[in-house]
């Protein structure tokens, strides 16, 4: 009798360890589902392309630059701001709000660009 109890609560335990396991990996697979996909901006020939970016809350935006001048990016409203980026560096920024985004390079005003977030 002693043994059908310890192989039935073995038998429980395995089960419960199994659904645990797949429940677990169910909530991380929604965790990933969830995330929106993250954006890329060029910096290049002294543009930011795309110059308009539209994108879900919570997307992740990472500008690159590939001019062999330095760059920046700053938001109007100085929500966001990075250092001079050289040729081959990033900057990332998470919009956690709705809104309209505008930015620039501060080192050449002429560029400029958009990221609204819906």
């Amino acid at each position: 009798m002693i043994r059908l109890h310890a192989f039935a609560a073995r038998r429980s335990l395995r089960t419960l360890a199994l659904a645990l396991a797949i429940g677990g990996a169910a909530l991380l697979s929604l965790a990933h589902a969830a995330a929106p996909p993250a954006q890329q901006v060029l910096i290049q020939q002294f543009k930011f392309a795309p110059a308009a970016l539209t994108v879900p809350v919570g997307t992740t935006v990472t500008w690159t630059n590939k001019d062999g001048t330095i760059h920046t990016v700053t938001s109007a409203t100085k929500v966001f701001a990075s250092e001079g980026l050289d040729q081959g560096g990033t900057f990332s920024y998470t919009f956690t709000a709705p809104g309209t985004y505008a930015y620039s390079c501060k080192l050449h005003p002429q560029m400029t660009g958009t990221v609204t977030v819906q």
